[in-house]
């Protein structure tokens, strides 16, 4: 299968992103989290191509992309969800399924409140959606620094810029180690470590608690639209727990669950069952 490396001009800002499938298939947009960026996609996209046309950018500030300072740019979760909703515009892709990774679930979850005639299906992959899931011993020290930004709160998150939180990230949960590569957590941390790019993630777990106020927005969204919901999780994940998948079955109707025996990025060491399900369910629930 074919996968294109592009780029998009978009409100001034130059977006990668990857590509493949037939645009005649129906549209799948893959949404990656922190501290990563398409790269997460590049095993699941071929699997999933031959039936779906499939999208993965990069936001802003991630991977290819620009990554203008904080001083000419204002990187919010409602930023990045106008660039990436700017660039579906421009390839003219106006009904899809998305999927949501840690930082792609709360992009997910404006774009389907935004235009919610626009999502088919949605797949989460450890991207929360309630309060449930959240791991304290992750998230104690971001609150802390969103509620009060200052040298000591700071000193508190700065760590999970670092290479050894980075890989900590891609092993914990992770039954076999040795399934991960090793590239993952390298790149991802030398991506983070580019001048100024500390500043771009710092603004972004501040902006994170921007979030779960809108979670009752989505509970309503996903009892009304009943549009079809897949949690896929790895359920080690030492940041979004197995609660957070459960809980969808509270509002997301027939919504089908998986805890899967993996971390928080569960497709470096379950890519092809989790594409097994995503395309089990997108071909019964589509139809």
């Amino acid at each position: 299968m074919t996968v294109h490396h592009r780029y998009a001009d978009i409100a001034g800002q130059r977006l990668f992103y990857r590509e493949a499938g037939s645009p005649q298939a129906p549209t799948l947009v893959l949404l990656h989290g922190f501290p990563t960026s398409s790269y997460m996609f590049r095993n699941l996209i071929p699997l999933l191509a031959d039936h779906y046309h499939v999208i993965a950018p990069d936001y802003l500030g991630f991977g290819h992309s620009d990554a203008p300072a904080v001083t000419e740019f204002a990187y919010t979760f409602d930023a990045l969800t106008d660039l990436t909703e700017g660039l579906l515009a421009r390839l003219g892709v106006s009904r899809y399924a998305f999927y949501g990774q840690d930082y792609g679930a709360p992009i997910g979850w404006r774009l389907a409140l935004r235009h919610p005639q626009a999502i088919t299906a949605i797949v989460t992959q450890n991207g929360n959606g309630y309060d449930e899931g959240f791991v304290e011993s992750f998230w104690t020290p971001v609150r802390a620094y969103q509620q009060d930004p200052n040298p000591q709160t700071e000193a508190g998150v700065r760590p999970a810029l670092d290479l050894a939180a980075i890989k900590w990230q891609y092993l914990t949960g992770v039954s076999d180690e040795s399934l991960v590569d090793p590239d993952t957590w390298v790149h991802d941390a030398a991506q983070v470590a580019r001048p100024g790019n500390d500043e771009i993630q710092l603004a972004l777990f501040r902006d994170y608690a921007t979030n779960a106020p809108l979670y009752p927005a989505l509970h309503d969204y996903l009892r009304t639209s009943k549009v079809p919901v897949l949690a896929v999780w790895g359920a080690g994940d030492p940041i979004f727990g197995p609660d957070g998948a459960r809980a969808f079955d509270k509002d997301a109707v027939n919504a089908e669950i998986h805890l899967l025996d993996g971390g928080h990025f569960l497709l470096e060491t379950h890519v092809h069952e989790v594409a097994r399900l995503i395309d089990g369910f997108l071909q019964r629930r589509l139809s």
